[in-house]
Parts: structure tokens; sequence; C-alpha cells
């Protein structure tokens, strides 16, 4: 697991002591992902720079890696669970080795299988190989999105890649440099909580998309998508479902089995819903001693600490936990932002970032559950389809007249959103799982653009999922493996871990897991009285009963309580201090807090808490990366480790 960072110039013998020191500059913005090693090498055309965190051949896996006498480097932010696998493979056909680990395999392969070599990489990864005879560049970076890869190109024509958006800013030498903030993807995030992928906030950098590899030849990067996710759904016979229950089990076992190969102690964090709880009883069984973490809130009804200690003990291992209170959450921030690159208006990251940061004093890796509601069918919007199979029975244009009305009732109102969802088609009503700002609600938003929604994001999406023909739970499913899922979830599993120099692996999301979860027929995935059937089905034999059926929370915040209460007076002197004028009228963010607060006095159903998060996120973003007004005191994150 490391920080990388590669600059790529377009003429020979360009790199000079200069570059070389603007890019050792640029790498302590990389330090918390990689404090054990800070490694640079360069040659006439390209310079790489590389912090890592050890887990696996510590003594000898250095990078950036030579192979073939020096033909290749590479530098590689991942883990590749079947290297071990992989190595024997690449013996038996003549490949040698100089480590022990997995990034020697990932290049050894290169040079045996070509470009071919990112469909036997099982695990994740962001990777570059320079081959300095042909002067190519060549990378990937995994199927789902996990370990993240930005690229920009410099004034002087080179391309420079990265694992954090900062240090792509300091080689450009800032926000205006970068082109400014992109109005398209702030429109976008103010609809979705998040940039959708390839953009970024600033209009010059731009992010490898997953699922992608590449090329860099003569100074022209060249994209090319090699992970297609496909559901070639299965009917299950009814004699046929314990086998398929029996396989679900067998293949998230192994996955768990790879994903603890390290030298390191492996943790894991433990929610105490279905999918934590699962990966903890998996672990258990390859540690013994396995610690799980959680974290959770003063407030009742936003923590599940006594739930996951229940879990905890009916598993049998070590819990840690972590109570954050408002002054906490609130101080902590400006620099959960500055971590992020872009902003991302999901709370449950404050929380995430204080777990690993508590976990990070025993542990180096960690496991988690992410992955397994779009896998499986775990989110109740899923199950949408069901409850508006009505809706699809009626004429068009009696569904637009159920639209019409809806707008007509009151804002709160029992029933209403269901009228407007149901009168409008799955491409329009359906684009991930924040659904934030509407586009008639953007008013706000000085440079909002009307032709601009979130249909732009999706179209392709859904073009693909129609040419399949997936039903609309599949299809829903698919839409978020490529919003939801890489823009959010593992947005904020990478950052808040490795802002902790914590590696976090996600045995859900595995190629052999996919293979299986994308062939469940929908009744296997939702049904009208729960979600994840054929996942907790599995799980009966894994998972105490008392988890099986228990309801989602995650990590809950009670931000809807603390912008009313504790943190009202914080978020308003956060709009206040904010020159974010260019692009939002504060006047209106004011009185939206004003009346979100008087609501939940009043005992007002309306909730503006997420809308308004999602405002201040962006402004306090603004306030760092454009504005430099907010500067976080960054922390030390080497910790002593209980091994």
């Amino acid at each position: 697991m490391c920080g990388l960072l590669a600059y790529f110039s377009t003429d020979a013998d360009r790199v000079d002591d200069t570059t070389v020191a603007a890019v050792r500059q640029a790498q302590h913005c990389l330090r918390h992902r990689g404090p054990d090693e800070t490694e640079q090498w360069s040659d006439g055309r390209a310079v790489f720079g590389f912090n890592r965190l050890s887990f696996i051949d510590i003594e000898h896996s250095h990078q950036p890696m030579p192979y073939a006498d020096g033909r290749y480097r590479i530098v590689f932010n991942g883990e590749i669970y079947n290297y071990l696998e992989l190595r024997e493979e690449l013996k038996a056909a003549g490949a040698t080795f100089a480590t022990e680990g997995d990034t020697e395999a990932i290049v050894a392969g290169f040079h045996l299988w070509g470009e071919d070599v990112v469909h036997r990489l099982r695990g994740m990864f962001a990777f570059l190989i320079w081959d300095t005879e042909k002067q190519t560049v060549f990378g990937a970076r995994d199927p789902f999105g996990i370990k993240p890869l930005f690229v920009t190109r410099l004034a002087d024509g080179a391309l420079a890649f990265s694992s954090e958006k900062k240090a792509l800013l300091e080689l450009l030498g800032g926000s205006a440099a970068a082109g400014g903030v992109d109005a398209a993807s702030l429109q976008h995030y103010l609809t979705l909580q998040y940039v959708p992928e390839p953009a970024t906030l600033h209009r010059g950098i731009r992010r490898i998309e997953s699922g992608t590899s590449f090329t860099v030849a003569d100074g022209e990067l060249t994209t090319t998508r090699y992970f297609h996710p496909t559901f070639p759904i299965r009917p299950v016979a009814k004699d046929d479902q314990q086998a398929l229950y029996d396989r679900i089990a067998e293949v998230l076992d192994d996955s768990v089995r790879v994903h603890m190969r390290a030298d390191v102690t492996v943790g894991s964090f433990l929610s105490g819903g279905i999918d934590s709880t699962a990966i903890a009883a998996l672990a258990k069984r390859y540690n013994p001693d396995l610690l799980t973490f959680t974290t959770g809130f003063e407030r009742s009804g936003f923590s599940e600490i006594d739930v996951a200690a229940e879990s905890a003990a009916a598993i049998g291992v070590e819990h840690i936990t972590k109570v954050v209170s408002a002054e906490e959450f609130a101080d902590a921030i400006p620099l959960v932002v500055w971590y992020l690159d872009d902003p991302v208006a999901d709370p449950a990251l404050v929380p995430l970032y204080f777990i690993a940061r508590e976990a990070r004093k025993h542990v180096k890796v960690v496991l988690s559950g992410e992955g397994a509601d779009e896998l499986f069918g775990g989110y109740n919007i899923y199950r949408e389809p069901l409850s508006l199979a009505a809706f699809e029975k009626l004429p068009s244009g009696v569904r637009r007249a159920l639209g019409t009305l809806s707008a007509k009732l009151p804002d709160g109102m029992r029933g209403k959103d269901l009228l407007r969802r149901g009168s409008i088609p799955l491409e329009q009503r359906y684009y991930g799982n924040a659904r934030l700002f509407r586009d008639d609600e953007l008013g706000l938003l000085r440079t909002h653009d009307p032709d601009l929604s979130h249909v732009t994001v999706t179209r392709e999406l859904y073009e693909r999922t129609r040419a399949a023909g997936y039903d609309d739970v599949t299809a829903m499913q698919y839409v978020d493996l490529f919003t939801w899922l890489r823009g959010d979830i593992l947005v904020k599993a990478d950052k808040m871990t490795m802002a902790n120099s914590l590696e976090l692996r996600v045995p859900f999301l595995d190629p052999e897991v996919f293979r299986v979860a994308g062939t469940l027929p929908v009744d296997q995935r939702v049904t009208k009285e729960t979600t994840k059937y054929a996942l907790r089905r599995a799980l009966e034999q894994i998972v105490p009963a008392h988890v099986l059926n228990r309801r989602k929370l995650g990590f809950p915040v009670p931000t809807r309580h603390w912008l009313a209460e504790d943190l009202h007076d914080w978020a308003r002197s956060v709009v206040e201090a904010s020159h974010t004028d260019e692009w939002l009228d504060s006047s209106q963010v004011l009185a939206m807090l004003a009346a979100h607060r008087q609501n939940q006095r009043n005992g007002s159903p309306v909730d503006y808490s997420r809308k308004l998060w999602t405002l201040l996120v962006f402004m306090i973003w603004h306030g760092i990366f454009v504005e430099g007004r907010i500067r976080p005191e960054i922390p030390q994150t080497v910790y002593p480790v209980r091994l």
C-alpha cells in the first residue's frame, strides 16, 4: 500500500534536477499513504515518487521496482491477493523473481502477457509501468475503483499521475493553475453528493476510471475499459437454492482467506450489521485473535456500539470502540475534507475517520463490508421497482397527471414522493443512493445549467443495461457500480483509512464473489419483505441469528439534530466566512439553515440536513483548496502497532 506520484515528459532528456525536486516536494502530500518508506527514481524522461506502507516482503519489495534487468520500472498502490498463485504460474513460464511480494508479480505478468495481465489480477490496484526501451507507460486501476488514480497535464506538456489530487495541485502550482472550479462538476456534486468519475472539481485534473487500463506514448494518454460488469442471471429451482447459498458462503470464505494475506496483524471494522459481522466472523477463522472496531455517538439512536459489541461477543472477538462528540466531529471536518481531495457530502466520513485512527493504534490492515449492498441487492431503494410495479401498468398520461398532483402536495406529506417517483421512468428518477438537490432545487447555484442533469451522468449506463435486457433492479445495481459505489462508498473507505496510514480491504468486492452475485435472480436479491435475501440465507451458517434481520444502520450521524442544536452556530459561521459567492447564494443557504432549525424545534418532518451538509462541505473544501483560507494542521499518522 502506498502513495504514488509519476511524471512523464513528452521529450527525451527533459527531466532535470528541478523536475526531480518538484516531484519530491509534492510527495509530502502523500506521506500519510506510506510513512514506512519514501523513495524516488528518475531517468531522462520519467520520475517516479513512492511512499510506502509495508505489509508483505518488507525487506525486499522496495519501489519504484525494476524488472527485466531494469527495462521496466513499476509503482503500485494496492494489494494483489492471488499473487502467490500468479508467481507460480509465471515461474512455470520462465519468469524469475528477486522478491517475495505482489508488486513483482504484476510487472512480470506484464512482461509475459502484456496488457492482458489486468484480467488475471485479483485485488485492488492502481499501478504504472515505465518501459525504458519503448519509452511508453502502461497502467491500470482495479475493476471497482477501490484504489484512486488522478492525472493532469502540466504546463510543460508532461503528464503526471498521483494517488492524491493534492500532489498534482502542488505540481501545477495551485487551484488556479488547475483550471479552477469546474461548474458542471459542482452541479453534479450538489445532486449526487460526490463528483462523478472521471471528472474532479478542478477542470484541469481528471481521474483514471475504475476498471480501465491506459497507455502513454509520445505524451498521448489512451484509456481502455477492460472491466465490463455483467449479470448473467440464472433461474434457481427450489431444490437448488441451498446449493446456491452454500456457494455464496464458500466464495466469501475464500475471499476473506486471501484478503488476510499479510505479514502484519489484520483487524476488522464491525458496525453490528450483517455485512461487517460476516466478514469479521470469517476473518476469525484465519486469525483467532482478531480485533474488531466500531464507532458511535452519545446521542440515542445514532450508535451501533452496543449492537456491535453484542455481535463481537457472539463471534468471540476482542472489540474496541470510539465515541465521537459533536465538538470532535466539527473540529475534524476541515482535516477530513483535506484528506478527501474532492468534497464528498457523506457525514459517515467523519466517524469512519475516527474509528480508522483508533484502529491504527492496534493494526495496519482492516477488513470491512463495503460492496455487499451493490452486489447482493442490499439497499432498500432496490425494492422500489416492486412498490412501483402498479405505476408501470398505467397509461403515460395518467402517470404524468399523478406527477403534477404530487408537485401540489406540501413538502413532507406522506405519499408525495411516491407519487412523484411513480410518475417518471427509472432513467429519470434513479441516479444513485444520494438523490440530494433535484434539478428544480438548484436555484441557489449561481452557475446552474438547466441543460445539465444527473441524466448526463447515467444515460450511457442505462443504455448498456437496456441493451443487455436487465430488469429495473439489476439496472439500478449496475448504475450504482459506476456511480454511488466508486463515487462515495470507496472514496470514503480509501481516504479515511489512508488518512491514518491504515489499509482497508473489502472482501465482498472480489471478482470471484461478483461472479456468483451476478447470477442471482431478482427474487434472491430483494423481496417485498427484505433485501439481500440469498446473502442472508447463505450467512445463516456464519453470523449470529440476531444479526441476520437487523435493520441496516452503518455509521449513522445525528446531523439532523446537530445542525439545529450543537452545530448550528458552527454551520452559520462556515457560511458567513466562505468566499463562495461566485458559486452559491449564501443568503439562501443561511435561510435554509434557519428553516431547518425552526422545523426541528416545531417537530416538522421537513429535514434540510443532508442538503445543508452538502453545501457546508463544499464551502470548507473551497476554503482549503481554492481560497487557501483554511489550513488544517496535518497530524503525524504513524502510530505504534501491536503486531
